[in-house]
């Protein structure tokens, strides 16, 4: 029923749920459209899938050290990069970087947890009767 294309589209829009939350609630982060959205989009969700599993990688000491804070800082460096990269999206500095990668990050959980669905709980194993005593 959830095909890969839909879990894609609904990456995206939890994505751009987040962007534009976070452009909303940050000072020093602003997105002037929906097309810039959607560049912006598309760009943090491909550096995701490319860049980010190599920069994981390269600073696992690192990520290990600050117990998983450094993701944080990845996530930022990607949101800062996009705002250089992407015209009509500006980020302030690192510090609203990181911001916006924090509610990005919560908005992500959040939706997540709300469109998984709980799983279904297994029924209970019949037992068999046993000659055997455990003590």
């Amino acid at each position: 029923m959830n095909s890969p294309l839909i879990q894609l589209l609904t990456r995206w829009l939890v994505l751009a749920v987040g962007v534009t939350i976070a452009a909303k609630v940050i000072p020093g982060i602003e997105c002037t459209d929906g097309l810039t959205l959607l560049v912006v989009v598309l760009l943090l969700s491909f550096l995701n899938v490319i860049l980010k599993p190599l920069l994981v990688l390269f600073t696992l000491p690192f990520i290990v050290l600050t117990m998983g804070l450094g993701m944080i800082v990845i996530n930022a460096l990607l949101f800062l990069f996009v705002g250089k990269v992407v015209d009509g999206f500006h980020v302030g500095g690192f510090w609203s970087a990181v911001g916006g990668a924090l509610i990005v990050s919560v908005t992500n959980l959040v939706f997540t947890r709300l469109l998984t669905p709980a799983p279904a709980a297994r029924p209970a194993k019949p037992r068999k009767p046993d000659d055997v005593i455990d003590i």
